[in-house]
């Protein structure tokens, strides 16, 4: 998926219609993949990668504003899901 594609979707999941911000969601978006990254998992999967990224991205976004910081659960479950799976199939690090 291309990076246009990525703040795209955000921006719907967001419900924003304006492109007012979207110089800090291109932001969030690229330290959403370094950090998924860091944590060993391949993003080059396809879909499964694109919206792991995408939906970190809202978490970040979402956070700044709320008081509840911890990252939502189903989040940690999808990453730790992809993780597994990778390491499974040997494409962790």
């Amino acid at each position: 998926m291309r990076d246009e594609d990525r703040l795209e979707i955000l921006k719907k999941d967001l419900q924003m219609l304006t492109s007012s911000n979207d110089e800090y969601l291109e932001i969030l978006l690229k330290q959403s993949k370094a950090a998924i990254a860091r944590e060993g998992i391949d993003l080059d999967i396809g879909i499964e990668g694109d919206m792991a990224v995408i939906q970190y991205a809202a978490y970040l976004f979402r956070k700044r504003a709320g008081q509840d910081t911890s990252m939502p659960r189903y989040l940690r479950l999808q990453l730790n899901n992809l993780k597994i799976s990778q390491k499974g199939k040997g494409r962790t690090k």
